[in-house]
């Protein structure tokens, strides 16, 4: 059942691309009805050193499951 799932966008304040990956996410989880959230990775050193350069991070139930752009046809598999 897709509600199980949870999507995570590391990101970064400043970050067009983020931007982009977060309306992305918003509209694909919104058509499934999949909870997200996003997360700056600024906030916490550890999440900084792991996604820090390669914002937008993509984790699918806290598995990272892509970065720099959404996958879309990729991100809606994963959540079906």
């Amino acid at each position: 059942m897709t509600d199980m799932h949870q999507v995570t966008v590391m990101t970064r304040q400043g970050c067009s691309a983020c931007e982009r990956a977060e309306r992305d996410v918003e509209r694909i989880c919104g058509e499934l009805g999949v909870q997200w959230s996003a997360l700056d990775v600024d906030s916490d050193t550890e999440w900084r050193a792991e996604y820090g350069d390669r914002v937008p991070v993509i984790l699918v139930d806290g598995d990272e499951h892509g970065y720099w752009s959404v996958e879309e046809d990729r991100l809606r598999r994963a959540l079906a």
